[in-house]
């Protein structure tokens, strides 16, 4: 095993666990427990990773937080399901994140419950985490101002409801995802757009219909009130509103979905009505998360970068706990169309 000797830190910075990795040669787990003395490690490995770690300067993170010193380690995520696509890979990048600081994530989920979380919160700040991420919280604005008078460090990841603006949040931008796609498929053609979206009181829902507005609006298209439905979010929600909407005397030639679930109900919805996708109804999501490449025919929509958020919501949390001063309490992160084999011109009538 041999080190990389091209790659090296950026200067006037110490090097990342993932970057010490890198450059030894190895994985981050190796890494770890070469800085902790815990786990077994080869002598070669351990002295080659030891020969990066004073080439680069390494800390260890826990170390350098001192986290020994009245620090646990551990940040608590509050989140409402774990199974669906679009948690687990917020998940996955908080988590992700977390290792990368030699720090571990401690999962409370509230399944939609407003006092099952506020229960979950208040375990969490008593010390058993150092701080917290709230995915989609249901908690009201006035009640996350009272957790910040306690002093528990936490940033809301994808704010269910607007909220007050000192708390930090990371969010995805809504309103111009959904402007992009309805601008693709007014460029297809399509005039009769629809709208599948989810509940009416959340900040996600607000932003997509601003965005589905202003792209018809932009195009000189009326907007249709009896083509857009408030569902829930799920599969089932989609079916139900697809096919009201294929039955109205003059059916949309193309659905705008607000997230892939929904969607993947819609094309089920044409199906059963012996119409194809997208030849006869163009349908596209938003999220894209691993479902839209197993239906068929693949699903178009727009992509939240889940992930990221995730790893974003870490760094706000981080600085927080480090009493770093920020320069925006609030991140959005770009949305992008992914085009598949979902959407088409709009037919001929």
């Amino acid at each position: 095993m041999e080190t990389v000797p091209h790659k090296t830190s950026r200067p006037g910075r110490r090097a990342t666990i993932r970057e010490i990795a890198e450059f030894a040669g190895v994985s981050i787990a190796t890494v770890s427990r070469v800085v902790n003395g815990s786990g077994y490690v080869s002598e070669k490995t351990r002295t080659a990773v030891e020969s990066v770690i004073r080439e680069h300067r390494y800390t260890a993170n826990r170390s350098a937080r001192g986290l020994s010193a009245g620090r646990t380690g551990l940040v608590g995520v509050t989140l409402p399901r774990i199974h669906p696509a679009y948690f687990s890979v917020i998940t996955a990048g908080v988590a992700e994140a977390l290792y990368e600081l030699d720090m571990r994530i401690v999962l409370a989920p509230t399944l939609h419950e407003h006092d099952r979380e506020v229960g979950l919160l208040e375990r969490l700040m008593h010390g058993t985490t150092d701080g917290g991420l709230l995915v989609l919280p249901e908690e009201s604005g006035s009640e996350l101002r009272t957790l910040m008078t306690y002093g528990y460090r936490f940033v809301v990841v994808d704010p269910r409801l607007r909220i007050d603006e000192r708390v930090p949040t990371v969010s995805a931008a809504h309103s111009s995802g959904a402007d992009q796609a309805t601008r693709y498929l007014l460029g297809l053609g399509h005039r009769r757009i629809a709208a599948i979206t989810g509940a009416g009181d959340m900040m996600a829902t607000e932003e997509r219909l601003r965005g589905y507005r202003a792209a018809l609006a932009a195009a000189g298209v009326a907007p249709d009130p009896a083509i857009v439905i408030e569902s829930n979010w799920e599969v089932d929600g989609g079916r139900e509103a697809g096919a009201a909407l294929l039955q109205l005397a003059d059916p949309p030639t193309a659905i705008f979905a607000f997230n892939d679930p929904l969607a993947i109900g819609a094309m089920q919805a044409v199906l059963a009505r012996g119409l194809r996708v997208p030849e006869d109804v163009s349908i596209v999501g938003f999220d894209d998360t691993a479902e839209c490449e197993l239906v068929t025919p693949a699903l178009t929509t727009v992509r939240q970068p889940l992930a990221e958020m995730g790893r974003m919501g870490v760094s706000l949390l981080m600085r927080l706990l480090e009493n770093r001063s920020f320069e925006a309490l609030h991140v959005e992160l770009a949305t992008a169309l992914i085009v598949r084999a979902s959407t088409a011109p709009a037919p001929v009538r």
